[in-house]
């Protein structure tokens, strides 16, 4: 069983730091005057306040997030996407050239890319043929400097969900921390992890915006931990990271939660129907299972299916060269109007390039 220890865990300079003390964090009242922050007193082109920093813990937004999630406002963090997050749990855990984290691909790139960007190790288990994990590949990788293992479910780019008994096997008997990668599980019929966090003090939720509620563009992910971790992560943020516009918009969003649900419905109608269309096509070789609002096919020649389609002005994500996926395009479900195109589309190449044609 694990015997899980956040302070062996952080990062020592991280321990020891003092973070930074904004104008906004010392002063927690309201005011008529505010001297505090050097600002631009006459104000800016654009509309009133923007001239002012934004609130530097967002606490409005958490406020809404954590009725909505069923937590505590101090058990969220947010961040300018995922990614800022990603980064966070890195910076803080991770000491370069020393530590090491595991991963389990095919899986989310960034985690990849943030492992490198801080100097430290990445160890790859990579999943069963099922594209589920292989726990005893998993064991043997961890060692005395194994911090995190990240863990996607849904899965990118596979769309598939982990399953829970194996997760839990990590979550029980791993003494780092484990992250699990959340964007797609409102799409997913799986219930969240964020009701374990009080069971597993090791655990790290990453979620985002930027898929069911449809706020890809506003950037804004969320992390939820336990306070403890959250507090460590806080001490490292910047100071303003999430910028006024942006809290403005996601606190409007933030009020329409029977329309996101009803988009969200209806994404997975149409994904559920377009994963059938596909399942009849000739060219399709296997339509992979998702909980997510994309799905992986495996087509015999789907560099060329992916160029043509990029001729037709319609662009999927080419995944035929990745480890695991070889031959595989992961398609986002679009508008009904997009699927259609799209599915004319393969039905048109399918035609110029009939089996015989082929051999």
């Amino acid at each position: 069983m694990s015997s899980f220890s956040l302070q062996k865990l952080v990062r020592k300079n991280i321990a020891d730091l003092v973070p930074y003390s904004s104008a906004r964090d010392e002063f927690k009242g309201k005011a008529d005057v505010y001297l505090d922050a050097n600002e631009n007193s006459l104000g800016s082109p654009l509309p009133k306040w923007y001239h002012r920093y934004p609130d530097p813990q967002q606490k409005a937004i958490k406020q809404k997030l954590a009725t909505i999630k069923k937590v505590n406002a101090e058990q969220i963090l947010l961040g300018n996407g995922s990614d800022e997050c990603i980064d966070l749990i890195f910076r803080c855990f991770c000491v370069p050239g020393v530590d090491n984290v595991i991963v389990c691909p095919p899986t989310y790139g960034m985690y990849q890319v943030s492992a490198h960007i801080n100097d430290v190790q990445l160890l790859q288990a990579p999943l069963l043929p099922d594209y589920q994990l292989n726990l005893a590949h998993l064991e043997t990788l961890v060692n005395a400097h194994t911090k995190v293992i990240w863990l996607c479910s849904p899965n990118n780019p596979t769309g598939n969900s982990l399953h829970r008994t194996d997760i839990e096997y990590v979550l029980n008997n791993f003494n780092g921390l484990v992250v699990i990668d959340e964007a797609y599980i409102n799409f997913s019929k799986h219930k969240s992890w964020i009701s374990e966090l009080e069971n597993y003090p090791n655990l790290i939720i990453l979620q985002t915006l930027s898929k069911a509620w449809g706020l890809a563009g506003v950037r804004l992910g969320m992390l939820l931990a336990s306070t403890d971790i959250v507090s460590i992560l806080n001490k490292a943020k910047p100071p303003y990271n999430i910028p006024q516009p942006t809290q403005e918009l996601v606190l409007k969003a933030l009020d329409e939660v029977a329309q996101v649900n009803s988009m969200i419905e209806h994404l997975v109608d149409m994904r559920n129907a377009l994963m059938e269309v596909f399942a009849e096509m000739p060219l399709v070789e296997k339509v992979y299972p998702s909980d997510a609002n994309f799905f992986l096919v495996k087509m015999s020649r789907a560099r060329e299916i992916y160029e043509y389609l990029v001729e037709q002005s319609i662009v999927v994500r080419d995944r035929s060269s990745v480890t695991f996926t070889e031959n595989c395009l992961r398609i986002t479900v679009g508008t009904e109007q997009e699927n259609t195109k799209l599915v004319n589309a393969l039905a048109t190449w399918w035609e110029q390039n009939p089996p015989t044609a082929q051999s």
